[in-house]
């Protein structure tokens, strides 16, 4: 298989950017999309230019550091699933495939498709966490939760923190990612101690650091790798409205 790919190279977070068009031959409709760009940077090297920077670790779907939009397409064309799990199958041959970073204002371009994402960093360290010895491993039946409360809480937790949520957003909102944090300790006893705190800290974090407002568009939940529900924003606006009725 052929492709045209349109790639956008920017030197540093100071520099201009721009696309910039390359040509990528026999390639096996079985290779994945990181395996196509590590093709392309193997091209580049020997002609003495420079190769293409992108964010990537696991390849396995666990992580999100494979953050790319593709196409328009948060991670690709398929739902639910990484950049690393696309592969040139999914491509029709001599096809024209357009590659960007985050499009994220809190997600400044560091070099070609690499974003800065530690202002999702930045928003857990504001409270998404429990801050209470857990000494050793408790029993497993000594907190009973209803199973349902148990799978709410980890189908929340299974957010990667890529920042497809955000980039996705026509308002920039971290809205998902904050919901999903706080929905994963919301439905457990041990999170409900500091539930109030974490809520408003959070929130205020979030827009402090210039992420936009939360229009229900759904675009979100649609682009997440994880398929994170925006059901979780209805339950973090009530923890939010809460906290605020008890101060």
């Amino acid at each position: 298989m052929n492709f045209t790919l349109k790639i956008w190279r920017q030197k540093d977070a100071h520099s201009k950017g721009e696309f910039k068009e390359y040509k990528v031959s026999d390639i096996s409709s079985d290779t994945s999309f990181l395996e196509m760009l590590d093709i392309l940077n193997n091209d580049l090297v020997h002609k003495g230019e420079e190769p293409v920077a992108f964010d990537h670790d696991c390849r396995e779907g666990i992580c999100g550091m494979c953050s790319l939009h593709i196409d328009g397409h948060a991670h690709g064309p398929s739902q639910a699933v990484t950049t690393c799990q696309i592969y040139m199958r999914q491509f029709k041959d001599g096809a024209t495939i357009t590659v960007e970073p985050w499009r994220s204002a809190a997600f400044p371009v560091i070099k070609d498709l690499v974003v800065n994402r530690g202002a999702y960093d930045q928003i857990l360290q504001a409270g998404g966490y429990v801050s209470v010895r857990t000494n050793s491993v408790p029993d497993g039946n000594a907190i009973p939760i209803p199973q349902a409360d148990a799978e709410e809480s980890m189908d929340a937790a299974a957010c990667v923190g890529c920042g497809a949520c955000a980039a996705t957003c026509k308002n920039g909102s971290a809205m998902l990612f904050v919901a999903a944090r706080v929905s994963s300790l919301a439905k457990l006893p041990q999170g409900r101690v500091e539930g109030a705190r974490r809520a408003k800290a959070m929130v205020a974090k979030m827009d402090e650091l210039g992420f936009g407002n939360c229009t229900n568009t759904g675009a979100c939940q649609a682009e997440c790798p994880k398929g994170i529900s925006i059901a979780h924003i209805a339950r973090l606006n009530r923890e939010f409205l809460s906290a605020k009725l008890e101060d």
